[in-house]
């Protein structure tokens, strides 16, 4: 079963608002100028990575084109635009059959990606493109941000497994999200039962506090749950005396207990006494689940501690301190009149204040060393160096206004795994630094 087909809360009928309002009426300027059908490339890029981290991953692109396929103005839809006359009578008439029908290239959803990287490049009519702009770009700088955390978590987490438990940390549908960018920066499961119903990530969950001082002694509600879900449940220990709940938690289900979970105090020490607890106790295959307002570093510092598993929320779903990507979406190449033969030419803003572009429509490659470890990203125009052309990173996504390359989540968290590890060993320091590879820039032709 397809549960993207289910038509869930998560999802909304039409993303055709998911947009702000100057896409409209620049559309409806330029459908009056008569350049509304100039052909036209606009790329997806982000000038600088957030402050400290070494790499990008791009997540969301699954998302985006669940997005473009919805970008629909159905009836409401176009009431909406005309009750606020937000548009012209030609615009809504150009809107009510719009769909996207031209093409999408971009880095394959799980790929990381450095400062110019041309993570997607929308191509079609200058009409069709300009609409897409918001929508692209909320969903790419929210779920790439969340996933670069998740990344940065995992690298410190090595081997042990992360639960993302951030949903009552967020927005409800952000949460969606930001469980399935978890996902792809390498998170093994989530605690919210709608991502896991939309998009098949393993579920995981136990009992809170609320549960232990519902009874009338942390016995009673041990044994309540271990009868109820088995001796393998992970139960919580940290409500009252921690040493007093693990003792009890061992007497209710045996040396067969699942887990504990520990939920305040000084993590490293607590884990190190519990461990030592269990073991004492004959529960030597009980395992240890830390929780408590984690981030990478956090994870980092208990490397050395008798940890099996970390739950993190918060500073999961809010990007650890980076909740977006800076990405923009830019036109670099349009052509100088509606003739669909008419040749591209690079365009791009040259204000200054750090905000400059590269014009032309861009390829991108990963230059390997001796050894396959990634060396520099290369980005250009025209043709593509003979000896870069088996190292191209973008992938058609989108051909004619068909999705071509729809895939498992299962294959994006692969691809990421398999990316990362194909960086020099720098890019995983949590020390700050620079972006662990150069961008350097071929300069061409802008193709037509």
């Amino acid at each position: 079963m397809n549960t993207a087909d289910l038509g869930l809360p998560v999802d909304v009928p039409s993303t055709a608002l998911f947009t702000d309002q100057y896409e409209l009426t620049m559309l409806q300027a330029a459908l009056k100028a008569g350049t509304a059908e100039r052909r036209s490339v606009f790329e997806v890029f982000t000038r600088r990575l957030p402050e400290g981290r070494r790499y990008g991953v791009v997540a969301g692109t699954g998302r985006v084109l669940d997005a473009v396929e919805n970008f629909r103005f159905d009836p409401d839809v176009l009431g909406f635009l005309a009750d606020r006359e937000i548009v012209d009578e030609p615009t809504l008439r150009w809107l009510a059959g719009y769909r996207f029908s031209g093409d999408i290239w971009g880095y394959p959803e799980g790929e990381v990606y450095f400062p110019g990287s041309p993570v997607m490049r929308v191509e079609g009519s200058f009409a069709e493109c300009v609409l897409l702009e918001t929508v692209i770009l909320s969903i790419l700088n929210h779920d790439s941000a969340i996933a670069a955390a998740a990344s940065r978590m995992a690298s410190a987490a090595g081997d042990r497994p992360l639960i993302e438990m951030g949903a009552r940390r967020t927005h409800e549908l952000a949460a969606v999200a930001a469980s399935r960018a978890a996902y792809v920066g390498g998170f093994a499961t989530t605690s919210d039962l709608a991502a896991g119903f939309r998009y098949g990530i393993p579920t995981v969950g136990t009992s809170a506090h609320a549960f232990t001082l519902l009874h009338d002694r942390e016995r009673d509600a041990f044994q309540a749950q271990v009868d109820s879900l088995g001796r393998g449940t992970t139960l919580l220990v940290d409500t009252y005396d921690v040493a007093e709940a693990v003792r009890t938690a061992v007497e209710v289900a045996g040396p067969e207990l699942g887990a504990v979970r520990i939920d305040s105090g000084d993590l490293l020490l607590v884990a190190h006494r519990v461990r030592q607890q269990l073991d004492e106790l004959g529960a030597r295959d009980t395992k240890i689940v830390v929780t408590s307002d984690l981030d990478e570093y956090a994870i980092a510092s208990l490397a050395a501690a008798p940890v099996d598993a970390y739950g993190v929320g918060t500073q999961l779903v809010t990007g650890s301190g980076h909740p977006t990507c800076s990405m923009v979406y830019k036109l670099v190449a349009r052509a100088e009149s509606a003739d669909p033969k008419a040749p591209l030419l690079p365009v791009a803003k040259k204000s200054t204040g750090g905000k400059t572009s590269v014009g032309g429509r861009k390829w991108a490659a990963r230059r390997l060393d001796a050894d396959g470890i990634a060396e520099a990203e290369v980005v250009g125009t025209g043709e593509v160096p003979a000896e870069l052309v088996d190292q191209q990173l973008l992938v058609e996504l989108v051909k004619s206004g068909q999705v071509v390359a729809r895939e498992p989540l299962d294959a994006s968290r692969a691809r990421h795994a398999a990316a990362k590890a194909g960086l020099p060993l720098s890019a995983t320091q949590l020390s700050r630094g620079e972006a662990v590879l150069p961008t350097e820039y071929v300069q061409g032709r802008s193709g037509s």
